[in-house]
């Protein structure tokens, strides 16, 4: 059993709340440890009074240094949620709940946010009532934890602090309570924080209140760069309150918080859940090779944009570039997004006359990344034209798969002899990464141009 370095022990025949360092007498004078001492925790009481907890002594313990103050009769927060010989987690819910009202009223008051540096009252006694929630020094708090072994705090990020470190402790807590798994359960948990990298609360616990699922959601997502000045951590915590406490001034049970989900969502969420967990490291890993390598990132997509302009420059001046002579209007049609799906750029521009050039900037984009890969990874990776994948049976997941599959070519209006010919074309696209393809419709206007060659002129775009 892991020994808890913030526990209630006997000290002189009578129980305290026991702090230990981890640190022997000499270690514990060169840190300089004696200087937080003084550091002062608090003890909220359910009325909102609350009263300042001050260390008692400093004794060395079998060879340890460790501090010790007045008892606070309670349980430790962290312990409950993961404690499995709890029948169910309603008294973990309940002490979630004592803990966000504590912290209400403690405000912007400076205390540890670990719920390891927690005990939660659950009884009526002669100095604490039930609601009662102990909160340890801050600094001597951590500094035992450490010294207790805890790889990683999961219920903190290391970005906050104040009223928005409370409001992301308890969404990682109430995450844990009704998923029954941890949000950050990785060893890259700090980074994952930083970068809102976690299952939605609405995957993970699909029958959850909605409401209550997306409160948790914002909370977890207070680290993130991008929604810091969006979410209001105060506001996030009376309106957890507000779902968690009925108008009787009871704590909801948990089986109260979820709602009856009809089959069909159940199955659109179980897709959701296979979908984000196929992307994840995907997405992740990539997303965190290109931190790791921005500057030569972009000196080489620098280096390759500037090597497009000389290719084109020079494709410009060549007499045999491709072109679309001799073909009729409707081979024009197929041929392009045959090329689209070759990924073959110099075709496709050859197709196109006054039509959007977003087809030919998206296939440059991709080709660019996947020579940046190969120059990182020593081969050029293969992609599956998306056509060749289905004639071969189509199994998903559809990795390295891109391309159109399923047209169908309609012509809707004019003719060779007017010079103005008009074709909808209905397709399915499938990109590199998503097991699932998008469907576009697609208006095509095509006219001949000087050298009397069939060009698209137009494409009118509508995708689902």
């Amino acid at each position: 059993m892991t020994m808890r370095y913030i526990h209630i022990s006997d000290v002189k025949n009578s129980p305290a709340v026991f702090f230990n360092t981890g640190l022997d007498a000499r270690s514990f004078a060169r840190t300089k440890m004696s200087q937080n001492i003084a550091e002062e925790g608090y003890v909220v009481h359910p009325d909102g009074s609350k009263e300042i907890w001050k260390p008692a002594e400093v004794d060395e313990f079998d060879g340890v240094m460790q501090v010790w103050g007045p008892l606070f009769n309670g349980k430790r927060l962290d312990l409950l949620l993961t404690d499995d010989s709890l029948p169910d987690k309603q008294l973990s819910l309940q002490a979630v709940v004592y803990w966000i009202k504590a912290k209400l009223f403690l405000g912007e008051t400076q205390s540890a946010s670990d719920p390891a540096a927690s005990f939660i009252c659950f009884e009526n006694r002669e100095s604490y009532k039930e609601g009662s929630v102990f909160f340890g020094p801050e600094y001597l708090s951590y500094r035992c934890l450490f010294s207790e072994g805890t790889e990683f705090n999961r219920y903190n990020s290391p970005d906050l602090h104040g009223m928005n470190a409370a409001a992301f402790c308890v969404g990682a807590m109430l995450y844990t309570i009704f998923t029954k798994t941890q949000p950050f359960p990785l060893a890259s948990i700090y980074q994952d924080m930083r970068e809102g990298v976690f299952m939605p609360a609405r995957i993970a616990a699909p029958a959850l209140n909605e409401k209550l699922a997306e409160l948790i959601q914002s909370a977890l997502l207070l680290p993130f760069e991008d929604t810091k000045s969006k979410v209001n951590a105060v506001d996030i915590l009376t309106d957890i309150l507000k779902i968690l406490i009925d108008a009787d001034n009871k704590i909801a049970q948990i089986q109260s918080l979820f709602n009856t989900i009809s089959e069909e969502k159940a199955n659109k969420t179980e897709k959701e859940k296979k979908r984000y967990l196929l992307k994840h490291d995907v997405i992740i890993n990539s997303k965190r090779f290109y931190t790791r390598n921005k500057t030569l990132l972009i000196g080489s997509a620098i280096g390759f944009a500037l090597l497009l302009i000389i290719v084109f420059s020079t494709i410009e001046n060549i007499k045999n570039r491709p072109t679309t002579a001799g073909m009729l209007p409707v081979s024009v049609v197929n041929a392009y997004y045959d090329a689209f799906s070759s990924m073959d750029f110099e075709f496709m521009e050859a197709c196109i006359k006054g039509a959007d050039k977003a087809d030919i900037t998206a296939v440059l984009s991709i080709t660019a990344i996947l020579r940046t890969r190969q120059a990182y990874e020593g081969i050029l990776p293969n992609t599956i034209p998306a056509q060749t994948w289905k004639n071969d049976g189509g199994d998903l997941p559809a990795e390295n798969v891109f391309g159109v599959t399923d047209m169908i070519l309609t012509h809707l209006n004019g003719s060779e002899f007017e010079e103005l010919i008009t074709y909808r074309a209905d397709y399915s696209l499938w990109s590199l990464t998503d097991e699932e393809p998008y469907r576009r419709s697609d208006i095509l206007t095509l006219k001949p141009d000087r050298k009397n060659n069939w060009r698209i002129t137009e494409i009118k775009r509508t995708e689902r």
